[in-house]
């Protein structure tokens, strides 16, 4: 098989992903897409050779566009577009959650400071408030007053990108020092771990602590109705425990398992490049 890779920059994540492939015997092509140009006919030739194409571009903005031009030239891709755009706004990653039954945080979407004010006030102290589109715990703030939510509201509102100003606001759910990461191909858990840290943030980007947890049957439930409800693929699937049941808080669909690799006891870039594997002869004639 030839195998491509969607990327701006090789990370540890990749770097494993490539060692096992390799291993394998497949060819790989590195596709840095800084350096490529989408047309609307034909796919640049690193493209058109490519039996199956893996996106693992940083930037969300150049995951959302690509991940469509390689479908639209006909080339499968991990993940799918509509998967991408859906996983990268947390807002219609809480509506579909929401529609497929996956309990999830509440949250309320809000496009003026007053209005945002409102909401915070309703779900009271302390609340959450994130960007709309964001990863690695970036631009999060816990929200413990009315003063607090002033001062951060109006600090965003005057920020410059459309996006500061659509406020994503959640309840604060009270989780046991740690939530859940469980990494999924298609809905089917590969490993999970715990990420630990005294900080109400437990993003591994933030320093947290990670160990490998057993994925139980409600966990696994939980997993296949995210997936599905995104549209499946190669998934990172974050939980928190509450009390004794679980929430779904976000999808991401350029999922990183370097940490989760570390701790679990199953081999995770070669359970995903089966999964890969699978998917190229389901997808690609013989």
């Amino acid at each position: 098989m030839n195998i491509g890779m969607l990327y701006s920059r090789i990370r540890r994540d990749e770097k494993l992903l490539l060692s096992e492939l390799r291993e394998r015997g497949h060819e790989v092509t590195k596709i840095d897409v800084r350096k490529q140009r989408f047309g609307l006919t034909e796919p640049p030739a690193d493209i058109a050779d490519c039996d199956l194409v893996i996106d693992r571009c940083l930037a969300t903005s150049r995951s959302r566009y690509i991940t469509r031009f390689v479908d639209h030239y006909d080339v499968p891709v991990v993940n799918e577009p509509e998967t991408a755009a859906i996983c990268a706004d947390k807002a219609r990653n809480s509506l579909v959650l929401a529609d497929a039954g996956v309990p999830t945080p509440a949250t309320d979407v809000a496009f003026t400071k007053e209005s945002a004010l409102e909401s915070i006030e309703a779900f009271g102290y302390p609340c959450v408030l994130k960007p709309v589109v964001g990863s690695w715990g970036r631009l999060m703030a816990k929200i413990d007053s009315r003063s607090a939510a002033e001062a951060i509201l109006e600090h965003k509102e005057t920020l410059g990108h459309y996006e500061h100003k659509v406020f994503y606001i959640q309840e604060f759910v009270e989780k046991p020092g740690r939530d859940i990461r469980v990494l999924a191909t298609d809905g089917e858990p590969v490993a999970a771990m715990a990420r630990s840290s005294d900080h109400w943030l437990t993003n591994a980007a933030k320093g947290a602590t990670t160990e490998s947890i057993e994925i139980n049957d409600e966990m696994r439930d939980l997993v296949e109705k995210a997936s599905d409800a995104v549209g499946g693929g190669l998934l990172g699937v974050d939980l928190m425990e509450t009390g004794d049941s679980y929430t779904v808080h976000e999808v991401n669909h350029t999922v990183e398992f370097k940490a989760l690799n570390e701790v679990a006891e199953v081999d995770v870039p070669g359970a995903v490049v089966d999964w890969i594997e699978s998917k190229v002869e389901r997808e690609v004639p013989a």
